[in-house]
């Protein structure tokens, strides 16, 4: 990744999501420098220490943070994952007013601090807090987005490599709607390297039939939901995922990710984030693909997005 002035993210949130997505943007080098902040002072400091005592063998140049907004300053780019978490049996879309309420609070100071920052969500519900997020700061859809379904994205590239027996660099396939219960594979268009899918063969049969490919659909929507229950919450692979997401912002890399902004009337949408293909820079989701869609795959969509608008008009 190459740039020609230091850079600097802000994780807001000190908890297991906000932590170890600081360590995998400082393990990695995501950004020079890495600002943790959280308004449990104990906590987050704590975090800030243990983190700074392992930057001798970290990338990025400088790990700080606190509870003082300060600090926080001048970022090129801020991450919330602040918000009350998930627990087990609870659906995300079930914590959309608490941590609504806690993002309008939020943002306004932030962008106090820093005016001129991209913005990712990814407090959960993280397509509903985008649309909030972006229409309490005022500021474009391309500037305020959320890290979508880049995790379930990886969830299903993993699941397919690990069938097909191939290296995960090898899958091309995405989840594309809702970052929740109503998400589904993009199957249509999904590759092993050049070969379409649904066309893969083992011992000269078609090995992804439609039984198996509902399958590994169910298990990747619901994977989250596993984690969930048997160790409380989901943190190393979405901080994996979150500090991708900086790069490609950071690095203006033009990476082709499925973040979640709000549309502008793709698909006849308007006005409600879900995720998409979308190219994303130094100035946020540049761009969000027209991408071909079967029959049945255009429905999925326009089911993802009527369970979010019925949700944001709740609150």
């Amino acid at each position: 990744m190459s740039r020609s002035t230091p850079t600097k993210v802000t994780v807001v949130g000190a908890g297991s999501v906000g932590s170890s997505l600081a360590y995998a943007c400082m393990v990695r080098g995501s950004a020079d420098e890495v600002v943790l902040y959280d308004i449990d002072k104990d906590k987050v400091d704590a975090e800030v220490l243990d983190l700074a005592h392992g930057s001798q063998f970290a990338r990025s140049r400088k790990v700080s943070g606190g509870a003082d907004l300060a600090l926080t300053a001048d970022s090129d780019l801020v991450v919330i994952t602040a918000g009350a978490k998930q627990h087990p049996g609870q659906t995300r879309l079930d914590l959309a007013a608490t941590n609504a309420e806690i993002l309008r609070t939020l943002m306004p100071a932030l962008l106090e601090q820093s005016p001129h920052a991209v913005y990712i969500l990814v407090t959960n519900p993280c397509d509903v807090l985008t649309v909030i997020a972006q229409r309490e700061s005022g500021l474009p859809a391309s500037r305020v987005f959320s890290s979508g379904t880049v995790l379930d994205s990886s969830r299903l590239r993993w699941r397919l490599a690990e069938l097909s027996g191939v290296a995960v660099t090898s899958v091309h396939a995405s989840i594309i709607g809702e970052h929740g219960d109503s998400e589904f594979p993009h199957w249509s268009q999904a590759r092993i390297g050049p070969v379409a899918l649904r066309d893969w063969l083992v011992d000269g049969k078609r090995f992804f039939d439609d039984t198996t490919l509902d399958r590994i659909a169910d298990e990747v929507v619901h994977a989250a939901y596993t984690v969930i229950q048997g160790k409380g919450a989901t943190n190393w692979a979405i901080g994996l995922s979150g500090a991708r997401i900086v790069e490609a912002v950071l690095g203006d890399a033009k990476a082709i990710l499925p973040v979640s902004s709000v549309l502008s009337g793709q698909e006849g949408i308007d006005g409600i984030a879900l995720s998409l293909p979308s190219v994303v820079g130094r100035n946020g989701v540049e761009q969000v693909l027209d991408v071909p869609l079967d029959a049945y795959e255009r429905g999925r969509l326009h089911a993802s997005a009527e369970a979010l608008a019925t949700t944001l008009a709740s609150l």
